[in-house]
């Protein structure tokens, strides 16, 4: 199952699902390993590959030799700044750095990592998730002793780990799934230097951030209903190392910057209601000034007043519109994670479109595609944007459908039918084993209609299905979804801002407590038109590889008929205490 937007933490889109079956690296040594490269002007690089030709060496005379190693290093700089009401709560600065060493062990065709009738071969007291030979608090300073000892035990733990996997896999009561497709793909080694950013200390200003997220949030205090009004600014700083046997080094840096505002409030029933709001930046200058800023916390509280006194919704059937973040994340949920390979290699997975290529999968005028080589489109920054994935691969762009038509699956290092070469969508967070992940989604149309034309045939379909209104999904918080065999594949999506739209022409109503579900193979049947504007959505996405920036970028779309149900409550009680004067 994916797992759901947790508010103000990066974590937007997010999946809750049992892991699928682990994957470690095995192999019987065959011939030389791949080159290594020489000696480079990082120091931390050069202990790395001097570490790892010294672990391949050693581990030929192992009982199985492994034929493949890589480590990847993340250093990690966290910075964060939260105030609420007016007042400064936390302003801190963090730093870690965490390695993970893979060791596969077998050959590129059959290896550790083979799946079985019952799964894969993946010692789960050993792994938490798919791929992960368990990480390691790695030194932030570059003392070289301490580093080789690090390397040392990661290598030896990871190698353990995989051996006992390659062991049950070729024991007699195992019964390894039949087929001809590799283990591991074979891709040309990458090569990729960034020098560290030594000036972002020089250029941060904590003490400005400070002041202006206290600025931000004081204006919560102007409405004595609200429970919560806070104001967040997360810089994530990150320097990514990755080393293989086969002769890759990709070392580069990412910055993001996310200023979240949340807030909310007590119905009169006495159920909590927030609204959430994120801004996103590669530079802190590519966020919103105050005057915007300002602006839109204003029509916040302004829309959690009117929520305050909105009806609840019942459950409903019938036609409805999704504003165009709301469709980013209903494709993201129900597209994207379809499409992720290693689940189509997953005995325990639905398997939704495996056996679907070529065929048409959505209507013919929407295609859908995944490029993690932009930072933007338009004036609208993407958070998906990266250079290389977490395998050492080329970030590429993968059309996934044309014209309705599914052309292709994410592919990690982790083949499939037909599908035996990585599209550099191996993804992981630090620390975390990886696996195939979405990135920039883009949804595009060739036949867009405006907004009141899309109103007009939600209107002309509630009156052929006899409904009184229909639901425009205006602003959406995040959603789940499951993918595997033991549970419904279905999807939930955890809408913020919707309206009725009546067919009488009567004003439209806001309404509270919607959830839209569904299950992905009808929806994608209703879908009616699409809108002529598209937004973007970025957050973070969570599965078994970790937490990853993602973005989602669609039209509106007119669907005929949707689901919903009633939102869990969150009651709080009144307060027995009057609110402090201002």
């Amino acid at each position: 199952m994916i797992n759901e937007y947790q508010s103000f933490i990066p974590e937007i889109f997010v999946v809750k699902r049992f892991p699928a079956c682990l994957k470690v690296f095995t192999f019987l040594f065959f011939g030389s390993i791949g080159p290594l490269t020489g000696q480079h002007s990082d120091s931390l690089v050069n202990l790395l590959n001097e570490e790892m030709k010294r672990q391949l060496s050693e581990l030929q005379n192992a009982p199985v030799a492994p034929y493949y190693i890589d480590y990847q290093l993340n250093d990690v700089h966290y910075t964060n700044i939260t105030s609420s009401f007016g007042s400064l709560i936390q302003s801190s600065k963090d730093r870690s750095r965490l390695l993970k060493v893979n060791v596969r062990l077998g050959d590129y065709q059959f290896d550790n990592t083979h799946s079985t009738e019952h799964g894969s071969g993946v010692d789960y007291e050993s792994h938490q998730y798919e791929g992960m030979g368990g990480y390691s608090l790695f030194p932030i300073t570059n003392q070289p002793d301490a580093i080789r000892y690090t390397l040392w035990q990661a290598a030896e733990s990871a190698y353990k780990s995989s051996l006992r996997e390659y062991r049950h896999i070729k024991s007699p009561t195992t019964k390894p799934v039949m087929t001809k497709v590799p283990d591991f793909s074979k891709e040309e080694p990458s090569h990729y230097y960034e020098p560290e950013d030594r000036e972002f200390e020089k250029k941060f200003d904590l003490k400005n951030w400070e002041d202006r997220t206290r600025s931000y949030s004081s204006l919560f205090l102007n409405n004595k209903d609200l429970i919560t009004g806070e104001v967040t600014l997360s810089v994530i700083r990150q320097r990514d190392y990755f080393v293989s046997s086969e002769g890759s080094e990709v070392v580069q840096n990412t910055i993001h910057y996310y200023l979240y505002v949340m807030a909310s409030i007590r119905a009169q029933d006495g159920d909590i209601l927030p609204l959430h709001k994120t801004y996103f930046g590669f530079q802190h200058d590519q966020l919103p000034g105050k005057e915007q800023i300002e602006l839109d916390i204003r029509q916040m509280i302004a829309k959690l007043e009117a929520l305050r006194v909105a009806p609840i919704a019942e459950p409903y059937t019938g036609p409805a519109i999704l504003h165009a973040q709301t469709a980013g994340v209903f494709f993201h949920e129900i597209f994207g994670h379809r499409v992720e390979g290693h689940r189509l290699k997953d005995e325990t997975d639905g398997q939704t479109f495996r056996a679907q290529v070529k065929e048409q999968v959505l209507p013919a005028h929407i295609s859908v595609a995944f490029d993690p080589t932009i930072t933007q489109i338009g004036n609208k920054l993407l958070n998906g944007h990266y250079k290389f994935d977490n395998e050492g691969v080329r970030a590429q762009r993968v059309q996934a459908v044309e014209n309705g038509i599914l052309k292709t699956f994410l592919m990690s290092r982790t083949p499939l039918d037909n599908f035996i070469t990585s599209n550099g969508h191996g993804r992981s967070s630090p620390g975390v084993g990886t696996v195939s992940r979405q990135s920039n989604l883009i949804v595009e149309t060739s036949k867009s209609q405006s907004m009141e034309e899309l109103r007009k045939l939600l209107i002309k379909e509630c009156k052929r299905q006899k409904k009184k209104y229909g639901y425009l999904f205006k602003d959406v918080m995040g959603g789940f979804t499951n993918t595997d065999r033991f549970t419904p594949n279905a999807f939930n999506i955890f809408p913020t801002e919707v309206y009725r739209i009546y067919t009488d022409g009567r004003p439209d109503e806001l309404v509270r407590g919607v959830d839209l579900i569904g299950t992905p193979l009808s929806m994608f049947a209703e879908i009616g038109a699409t809108g002529d504007e598209r937004e973007v959505f970025n957050g973070f996405c969570g599965a078994e590889s970790g937490q990853v920036p993602v973005s989602a970028i669609s039209p509106a779309l007119f669907v005929k008929r949707i689901e919903t149900q009633k939102k869990p409550t969150a009651v709080q009680d009144t307060t027995l205490l009057a609110r402090p004067a201002n």
